[in-house]
């Protein structure tokens, strides 16, 4: 990608203006995308990205410059850039680099991009045709999504250090129509796999199926009451709701200018004794795992919170410095354009020791949400409001009904506390977080469990 000696040149010249460290983020990704839909393929679309950012620290202020002319030339003059924004004393920097490889946690077997697109459109093909549950599916769209990366780190520390990640992800859509009115399905399994994901981890076809169903279900289904009641929030991707209401807020690019509920909060008790919350970054071929954090430290497995009490926040280097506190691997970005920050990776609450059966049969009369969607998060607050995607009444501790159009509202903290059963029924869910450094692979989850009491927004 770029050699040791450009490096070398590049950091030296980064360094001229007195900063006290510097470092460069090589990046070359290669990405296609091929969608099915009204059973032929719409879009096949591929492209290439090459780049590389430096970033220079002076004390707790960094300047960031990118560039995609990855010549030594060109490299040295984004350097000149960033060291001319800082420009404090004059220095002379010798950059000595030592290279060393990671260990890789993610094998790969088949590239997606060696394989051919006739395997590839037989995918989408097979879960847009199990997408059909009913005349009532009038349209599905399936598309699937593939990436290598190749990346370089370089700093002043001597760091030179290279890692590969690649990435294949399915996304099907259905939509059910009737008298006007739609409604939508979508599951989107992925991992830090080749083609290989389809003949070990997911099934086309029960993903596609799976789209149609809760389409289907939520066009026939009957608007959500609303009211304060227990709801019971089903495993996977219920765990967007820790991931926003509560994650963001124990990442230090919040913590560290005290802009959340949990600044200053370490060893104190924040949620109930039955949460243990983890951001876990070596969990082998997981969509949010890493080998080394963009920043070319080592990957963690971080408890977050344990029997609810705050143990660690997610720390990256700039923001480890204003809070006094080393990092934890948790630096991420979408790419070389961005400026790292401390981000998710693969973040979860722990499984406890209840069946899901008794959790919705403790209910009484509540909610049970089954698929959640998006929604918005004050992080300073940690107030939300989530929709559900998928719900149904719970009667008499019985599952009833299909809901639909019902939120869930609440504050992270208050919610929290108010987890009083936890399943022992852990699975994960796959989806894109956007924040500061852009969009970047992150993997959320949560057993089933229980809150006593939140508000859900529906038909009053």
């Amino acid at each position: 990608m770029v050699g040791r000696k450009a490096a070398e040149s590049a950091l030296n010249a980064a360094m001229r203006t007195g900063g006290d460290f510097a470092e460069i983020f090589f990046e070359d990704t290669r990405r296609n995308a091929l969608t099915w839909s009204d059973g032929s393929i719409e879009d096949a679309l591929t492209g290439r990205m090459s780049g590389a950012g430096i970033r220079v620290y002076n004390g707790l202020s960094s300047v960031y410059v990118h560039t995609n002319d990855l010549s030594p030339a060109g490299l040295v003059s984004a350097a000149t850039k960033a060291a001319d924004a800082v420009r404090d004393a004059y220095r002379a920097f010798d950059a000595h680099l030592t290279g060393s490889i990671p260990p890789n946690a993610h094998a790969i077997r088949e590239l997606p991009m060696d394989v051919s697109g006739e395997r590839r459109a037989g995918v989408l093909k097979a879960a847009s045709a199990a997408a059909k549950v009913s005349p009532q599916v009038k349209q599905v769209r399936s598309t699937l999504i593939s990436w290598e990366t190749d990346v370089l780190i370089a700093n002043t520390e001597g760091l030179f250090i290279p890692d590969r990640r690649v990435y294949t992800r399915l996304a099907v859509t259905a939509v059910a129509s009737e008298n006007g009115e739609n409604q939508t399905g979508y599951f989107g399994p992925g991992a830090q796999m080749g083609f290989e994901l389809f003949g070990t981890r997911v099934d086309p076809e029960a993903i596609g199926r799976a789209a149609g169903e809760q389409a289907v279900t939520m066009l026939n289904a009957e608007r959500c009451p609303a009211g304060v009641m227990p709801v019971a929030i089903d495993r996977a991707f219920g765990g967007v709701i820790f991931h926003e209401a509560c994650g963001h807020s124990l990442e230090a690019s919040a913590v560290a200018f005290n802009n959340s509920e949990f600044a200053g909060k370490l060893g104190e008790m924040i949620a109930s004794p039955l949460v243990t919350a983890i951001d876990d970054g070596t969990i082998p071929n997981e969509w949010g795992s890493t080998n080394i954090d963009d920043e070319g430290t080592p990957t963690t497995r971080l408890v977050l919170i344990e029997n609810g009490i705050l143990k660690n926040y997610m720390v990256d280097r700039l923001n480890g410095r204003r809070m006094g506190m080393p990092s934890t691997g948790s630096a991420r970005r979408q790419g070389y354009a961005y400026a790292p920050t401390s981000r998710m990776r693969n973040t979860f609450i722990a499984p406890g020791s209840d069946d899901e059966a008794e959790i919705i049969a403790s209910c009484g009369d509540g909610l049970y949400a089954k698929s959640m969607g998006g929604g918005s998060v004050n992080p300073v607050t940690g107030e939300f409001n989530f929709a559900v995607n998928e719900g149904y009444l719970i009667e008499k501790g019985r599952i009833t009904k299909p809901v639909r159009g019902a939120t869930l509202i609440g504050k992270g903290n208050e919610v929290l506390m108010k987890i009083d059963m936890v399943g022992n029924d852990l699975a994960r869910g796959q989806g894109m977080c956007g924040s500061i450094s852009g969009s970047i692979p992150a993997d959320v989850g949560q057993p089933t469990l229980r809150v006593s009491e939140l508000i859900v927004g529906g038909r009053s």
